[in-house]
């Protein structure tokens, strides 16, 4: 690791949407990370607005290049595996944006290889930084609902027409669940552990369409069912969170707007900045009564100070790599529920279910 105080170099492969909007600011907002190198092939756009980095057109050039310490990886999704190897072997610390890969194998090779040569290896599962999902821990943790029996949440968007774009098309790594499935997993598993079964179904509902559209997955604990749901054909009217318990019920409508702000150029510690307008709405059981719960204040940007204090030795992980490949594992099952129409277990390592503290459900 590093000297605390130590600069440390960052390498950024891909300035697409993930990476100019995301990833770029936000370590860019991060004192002791420097942006000394992108991979892309936007050169001008990349200088435009970062004057002085180096920007290399060859992705392994990138990936190795003398001058990264820690390497980000916002590329896509079939690329990880392959530039976050080569990133390892050269040496080099690494963020992969989500998901962590395409196929759980090569999840946990990357693990594998980053223990073997005691390198820090963590996936940017920046949603846990999200004003939403921090408001939901909140409730669930304070006992306001008394023991949680269902929670079911949403990240649905309106975009009838199909684009021309990876994500969009077949192939390996494309469609929205591999897009937005491994931050619902990823909210589940933090607030509840690790379910045991999980059956899944999937869509494509688009005239046009080649990747699936549409998901709905339920995960299934003992006490406790949670459901999952993403589609590009709703245009709202449904809360994007719900919370249902022994004493009452939560809803929230609203989602973290730092994407917006992050889209708009706002930067973090901006005033504003994180600020979610809109509260969670508290059911009463009993009575009836709604009652206002207002959402935390939230920043993205602490993802990538963890980062920096985990390479100064100062704090662990903040995402560490088998937590991110029991997600895969996860994802990969309800894949396989999906297409077999069967409920399935979740196969874990060993370490993949020590990576998560025991749970009630």
């Amino acid at each position: 690791m590093f000297e605390v105080g130590r600069t440390i170099r960052v390498g950024l492969i891909g300035y697409g949407y993930a990476g100019k909007t995301f990833h770029a600011p936000l370590i860019q907002s991060v004192p002791g990370l420097e942006l000394t190198v992108v991979g892309s092939s936007k050169h001008d756009t990349v200088l435009a607005n970062f004057p002085g980095v180096t920007v290399c057109s060859n992705m392994e050039e990138a990936a190795t290049h003398p001058e990264v310490d820690l390497l980000v990886i916002a590329s896509p999704n079939e690329s990880h595996y392959p530039l976050a190897a080569a990133a390892l072997h050269a040496g080099k610390h690494v963020v992969v944006d989500k998901p962590f890969t395409v196929k759980l194998a090569d999840a946990r090779s990357l693990v594998q290889l980053a223990e073997e040569r005691g390198q820090l290896l963590s996936v940017f599962h920046n949603r846990r930084w999200d004003s939403e999902v921090l408001a939901t821990k909140a409730v669930v943790e304070s006992g306001l609902l008394g023991e949680i029996t269902h929670f079911e949440t949403h990240i649905d968007r309106y975009r009838p027409q199909v684009r021309r774009r990876w994500r969009e098309q077949a192939g390996p790594g494309a469609g929205l669940w591999f897009d937005l499935g491994p931050h619902l997993i990823d909210q589940v598993v933090q607030l509840f552990g690790l379910p045991q079964t999980i059956n899944a179904s999937f869509a494509v509902l688009r005239k046009g369409g080649e990747a699936d559209d549409w998901a709905h997955v339920q995960l299934n604990y003992s006490s406790l069912r949670v459901i999952l749901h993403t589609s590009l054909l709703v245009s709202g009217g449904v809360p994007r969170s719900v919370l249902h318990g022994t004493r009452g019920s939560w809803a929230k409508f609203g989602g973290d707007v730092q994407e917006k702000q992050l889209v708009a150029g706002v930067l973090p510690g901006s005033p504003g900045f994180g600020d979610d307008p809109d509260p969670g709405i508290f059911f009463d059981g009993e009575t009836g009564k709604q009652a206002k719960v207002p959402a935390p204040r939230v920043n993205q940007a602490d993802y990538y100070v963890g980062i920096r204090e985990a390479l100064w030795g100062r704090q662990p992980n903040p995402v560490p790599p088998e937590q991110a490949s029991a997600v895969m594992s996860i994802l990969e099952t309800s894949f396989q529920s999906g297409a077999t129409g069967r409920v399935l277990p979740i196969e874990l390592t060993h370490k993949e279910r020590a990576a998560f503290a025991v749970s009630q459900y």
